[in-house]
């Protein structure tokens, strides 16, 4: 059995991850999902409120489940050997990603060689989706229902 690991902040989940996420659970037997928390960042969303967002994101999307999350705050490498994954999956949107994804795979490879990195590519429709930016457009009351799944949008219209 292939574990994969899938990291990232998840804050707010949003269509793009949900892309990658739908192609990582069809190559790989079993897919861990983990939330960087980081004390000195403050986050849109509570680690609970991600892990729920995440969950009523892949059942509204009929992706298959479950998905196991766990919460890392520290090398991605590691919690990535703690959750007994042999891949990390990273999603791709351009060319400026892979060049930062291949910087950081190379040092992971050095760290934990036993683990191998592999790219996704985001869909056309995805591509231009961060969470970043959807946060930006969220608080300023902007339209953010094509970035985002309904659990989301929901959860957006309430902060």
């Amino acid at each position: 059995m292939i574990t994969a690991f899938f990291p990232g902040s998840f804050d707010p989940v949003t269509r793009g991850h949900l892309s990658i996420l739908g192609q990582a659970l069809a190559a790989f037997d079993r897919v861990v999902i983990g939330i960087g928390v980081h004390a000195a960042k403050q986050p849109m969303f509570s680690f609970d409120e991600r892990v729920r967002l995440i969950r009523e994101s892949v059942e509204s999307e009929g992706l298959r489940a479950p998905v196991d999350i766990v919460a890392f705050d520290g090398l991605v490498v590691d919690a990535a050997a703690k959750a007994g994954a042999r891949v990390l999956v990273r999603g791709l949107r351009d060319g400026s990603d892979l060049d930062y994804e291949m910087q950081m795979a190379g040092m992971n490879g050095a760290m934990r060689p036993e683990i191998v990195t592999v790219f996704l590519p985001a869909s056309p429709k995805t591509r231009p989706i961060t969470a970043t930016l959807v946060r930006q457009i969220a608080r300023m009351g902007g339209d953010v229902s094509p970035f985002v799944p309904e659990p989301v949008l929901a959860a957006l219209a309430r902060i």
